[in-house]
């Protein structure tokens, strides 16, 4: 029950914060600014340093069934290349895993602890085996490799597909993404960029409520 409560909760929310960073210090900050924005899906990608850390800090201030707003957040952890990273991962309490490509021991291994994954494919064959192993979401990935287009014409034969791109989704292209079908989005580079360059992180804030309105109006709940 937990793993169907998160993985609605996600589609839900509809946009996630891919955050890389260069000590868990900073991506803790970023993930905040980004919780305060309203993007309360958080993916800490198993890149930086000692990420595990990081997680760790997040899901002690943050709980997806928090009934005061202020604590509630999704946490989970990204580019996880195998079972052991994302059971580590577990372990520290991420709520979800995602991974750049399908790997099925990694999808089976967050299906027994009852974890949502979200396994990034590019084919048709690669999504119809993430469906077969039991992937909730899955992350079409790299998403700037195609366009909105995509998901209409992956839900003709799949319509039962959860696909969620990441990478090249920007603030033009997020309703075109959402209208196509898309059950979310994940946001990367663009939602951190301009404030690592600025030293600035409370600018990721404004971008995070930007990218959360476009949303919202995708969705006409705004």
């Amino acid at each position: 029950m937990k793993k169907l409560q998160l993985t609605q909760k996600i589609m839900q929310e509809g946009v996630v914060a891919v955050l890389r960073g260069e000590t868990p210090e900073e991506v803790v900050q970023m993930a905040e600014q980004a919780i305060a924005g309203g993007i309360k899906v958080i993916e800490v990608t198993m890149t930086i340093p000692f990420a595990l850390r990081a997680i760790e800090e997040l899901a002690r201030k943050y709980t997806w069934d928090a009934q005061d707003e202020s604590r509630y957040a999704i946490i989970g952890v990204g580019t996880v290349l195998d079972p052991e990273t994302a059971r580590a991962a577990i372990l520290s309490g991420a709520q979800f895993v995602v991974g750049p490509s399908l790997n099925p021991d990694t999808v089976r291994l967050c299906n027994r602890y009852r974890i949502p994954v979200m396994p990034g494919c590019m084919t048709i064959k690669e999504i119809q085996e993430a469906l077969e192993l039991g992937a909730d979401i899955v992350k079409l990935f790299p998403g700037n490799l195609y366009d909105p287009s995509m998901i209409k014409a992956v839900k003709g034969p799949l319509p039962q597909a959860n696909l969620m791109p990441t990478g090249g989704v920007s603030l033009a292209n997020l309703g075109e993404w959402i209208q196509a079908g898309a059950v979310a989005v994940g946001i990367g580079s663009d939602l951190t960029n301009e404030a690592v360059k600025k030293n600035d992180l409370s600018l990721i804030a404004h971008k995070a409520a930007a990218y959360k309105a476009e949303y919202l109006k995708a969705k006409g709940l705004s």
